[in-house]
């Protein structure tokens, strides 16, 4: 059960947590921003040495519902995350899955996904967050 009593600083520290867990289950090596806010919350470096950059974005819950289910997602990339080429990573605390969420416009990421880590379920894990 998620706590929701929890500040919005907290609840994203929470959601970075869990998705340097799922990104270790995926097999990545993770380095995480040291600082408070940025473009960047989490380097991922796969074992052929490719880098993502990733920055983590939480379910919230919709403004004015009462509904526990009324849950929606958080952010778009920044004109400077896209030139960058950072990578959304989402988390719904509801069932504490992770998911890279698809971009409109061609990334690194995504080539790499498609290309050359086609085995990886990074839509979302049983095992992972």
């Amino acid at each position: 059960m998620t706590n929701t009593h929890m500040s919005p600083s907290r609840a994203g520290d929470f959601a970075e947590y869990y998705a340097v867990t799922w990104l270790w289950d995926q097999g990545y090596e993770v380095f995480k921003n040291c600082g408070c806010d940025g473009p960047v919350d989490l380097i991922a470096r796969a074992e052929d040495g490719t880098i993502i950059l990733i920055d983590v974005k939480t379910y919230r819950k919709s403004t004015g519902s009462k509904s526990v289910t009324s849950f929606r997602k958080t952010g778009d990339r920044t004109e400077r995350q896209i030139e960058m080429g950072v990578q959304i990573l989402g988390f719904d605390p509801r069932d504490r899955k992770c998911y890279f969420v698809e971009h409109r416009d061609e990334t690194t990421y995504s080539r790499y996904r498609d290309e050359q880590q086609p085995q990886l379920d990074l839509a979302g894990s049983d095992t992972g967050c």
